[in-house]
């Protein structure tokens, strides 16, 4: 019971706390609409299985042992978030403020993008590997490991899907448009800061 506590605990703080995927979530469904920010919200959710899957396997023992790997691993997520960070804050095509779906992100875009967000992102490696080496212990059974690692899916779904709705409010939606420059060099500005931090941390 205790272990099901701290997972549950840790998940709901990893989730909730801002990060790229959040940044990321939030463009995307101001931008281009509620089902394209869904859908973005399942790409995040899609990128957790990525390192649930071969923390299973064993690899997070092993990128927690090897600072090489590791240092690899935490270089490439860092240049993805800077790219995407540098693509937002330079981004010149303005949008006309109505609620139509817009141009430039298809739905496999959409889901590509929020899947690419968490499967390269450092953070969520180090929020899966840390949650499962210092949790799951030897005996617990794998279809419990399992059931972990789907909670951790699914609690990003929830909340990434919740801001999605918000930030694709009507309303709201019109508003931040008006001021989608503005936006999108913060966020850009998030993005690359995450990135940098992420690439030189220790």
């Amino acid at each position: 019971m205790t272990e099901i506590v701290a997972v549950a605990v840790i998940t709901v703080l990893a989730v909730i706390s801002p990060g790229a995927d959040f940044a990321m979530v939030v463009r995307n469904s101001y931008l281009y609409g509620r089902t394209t920010g869904l859908l973005a919200a399942a790409g995040v959710a899609a990128g957790v299985l990525v390192h649930v899957t071969y923390t299973m396997l064993g690899v997070g023992l092993l990128i927690a042992s090897s600072a090489a790997l590791f240092t690899v691993i935490k270089l490439v997520g860092a240049a993805y978030l800077v790219l995407i960070g540098v693509r937002t804050f330079f981004a010149r095509n303005d949008l006309a403020v109505d609620l139509e779906p817009k141009q430039g992100l298809t739905r496999l875009g959409a889901l590509r993008t929020g899947f690419l967000t968490n499967a390269l992102n450092p953070k969520t490696t180090l929020f899966v590997v840390s949650t499962f080496t210092q949790v799951v212990g030897p005996g617990t059974g794998l279809w419990r490991q399992a059931g972990y690692g789907l909670f951790m899916s699914l609690a990003h779904l929830g909340w990434f899907g919740l801001v999605a709705l918000f930030f694709s409010n009507a309303q709201l939606r019109t508003a931040m448009l008006r001021w989608q420059k503005v936006l999108n060099r913060g966020i850009g500005s998030v993005l690359v800061g995450l990135g940098i931090t992420l690439g030189l941390a220790h």
